[in-house]
């Protein structure tokens, strides 16, 4: 996965977007949307790379792939010929960019970022809105995203008639299917029926989810899990959070609302977490946390900075400087972030854990100390070391993954509509 945002390669053909592997015998979705999705995964297909991908036959390819061109999800193009300057190029499928277009949003305490995407995946206009860091209550944080989607409209020169759905990733504790978020720490009331008031001010549909199953997303349809059936996403910012792919699908649990890798103990009656408990895994790693001990070794108090960030900066440096207190208060979180990831190897057995976030421009919280200390406390017996990649991405990939919500529930829509 790359900072580009393009689906675009060099030749200009589009790359696609979505998982790579197929689902096989666990696939419940009509063949015409398997058709759909994979000419979208592949960027382009034959209908001989359908039917040898899908295995059926040359009549159901052919009767299924008019049905999408004759609805207007995918057309016929020129493929790339099979040598060079030799022949007619193959005649292959893509999907049509402008059927329909989503915005997806991610929420952060500082700043909150938008990317536009067509149909294809293809991200047509970014937009980012600096934002008090403070909670809100639920109307505050509609004006804000409301704001921040004229403002990524303004630049893609759409209006809100064109846009088919808004995917929306934020922190806490989320219902996906519900559309409500029991807690955040960006709200300041609890219980927020957030989906419902969304659509009845904007008239457009909502698919809300925890920020890190967006990041895990983004991962799962653009980046370095599109080849990976079976991977985790750590995330390291505000707060810590998890997301899982299992079988080429993220997992949220049996309602919706698992892997709160952040708020699983790590000490009994230990350091106050911004949920309320003590001894969360977030209260010795997440910005909050390292600001909370930065303004002691610093020798400052914490409302001296206009936020966590400037206090981590200034912690950074000192400890690259030889400050051992700094220091030490780095160890200390990569030691509390082996814990987190031994866990999560111990529970689920991933082939690869992406760690991602701001945070993760921080070298001592990836540092080979951390990552050997994690294989220490995990039962290795029999067992291949779990890779670990870490990924220091941006808002707008986060933003991003939220696209690919969206995008898929407008996709079952589109597909489910043809007679």
């Amino acid at each position: 996965m790359s900072g580009d945002l393009s689906t675009k390669n060099d030749s200009g053909i589009p790359s696609g977007c979505g998982p790579l592997l197929p689902l096989g015998n666990a696939n419940t979705k009509p063949m015409r949307q398997q058709i759909f999705e994979h000419v979208r995964a592949a960027g382009r297909a034959t209908r001989t790379d359908v039917i040898r991908t899908l295995g059926i036959s040359a009549g159901s390819a052919t009767a299924l792939t008019a049905d999408l061109i004759n609805a207007g999800l995918l057309r016929e193009v020129d493929s790339v010929p099979r040598e060079t300057g030799r022949g007619r190029p193959a005649v292959a499928l893509e999907v049509i960019p402008e059927t329909n277009f989503v915005i997806g949003i991610k929420l952060s305490d500082e700043a909150h970022s938008a990317v536009l995407t067509d149909f294809a995946g293809d991200a047509v206009a970014t937009a980012s809105l600096q934002t008090p860091a403070h909670p809100k209550s639920l109307d505050e944080i509609l004006t804000e995203v409301g704001a921040l989607m004229q403002d990524v409209l303004a630049a893609a020169q759409k209006n809100p008639n064109n846009i088919a759905a808004v995917g929306i990733g934020m922190s806490g504790i989320v219902d996906h299917q519900a559309g409500t978020v029991p807690w955040s720490p960006l709200l300041a009331t609890r219980n927020s029926d957030f989906a419902a008031k969304f659509e009845a001010r904007f008239s457009v549909p909502l698919h809300l989810d925890n920020d890190a199953n967006m990041l895990t997303l983004a991962e799962l349809w653009f980046g370095a899990g599109r080849a990976k059936s079976d991977f985790a996403v750590v995330t390291i910012e505000q707060g810590v959070g998890m997301g899982l792919v299992i079988d080429n699908r993220l997992y949220r649990g049996a309602r919706g609302m698992g892997l709160e890798l952040g708020h699983t103990k790590v000490q009994l009656d230990g350091a106050l977490c911004r949920c309320g408990q003590r001894g969360c895994l977030e209260a010795y790693l997440a910005d909050y946390a390292l600001a909370r001990e930065a303004a002691t070794a610093l020798h400052q108090q914490a409302n001296d900075h206009h936020s966590p960030n400037a206090l981590l900066t200034a912690l950074f440096t000192q400890a690259k400087a030889g400050n051992e207190a700094a220091q030490t208060i780095f160890r200390r979180a990569g030691r509390y972030l082996s814990v987190g990831l031994a866990n999560v190897v111990q529970l689920f057995d991933p082939a690869l854990i992406i760690i991602s976030g701001e945070r993760m421009q921080y070298d001592y919280l990836y540092a080979d100390e951390v990552l050997a200390e994690m294989h220490r406390l995990t039962l290795n017996d029999g067992r291949s070391a779990c890779t670990v990649e870490t990924h220091a991405w941006g808002d707008l990939v986060w933003a991003r993954g939220a696209t690919a919500l969206a995008l898929s529930a407008v996709t079952d829509q589109a597909v489910a509509a043809i007679s």
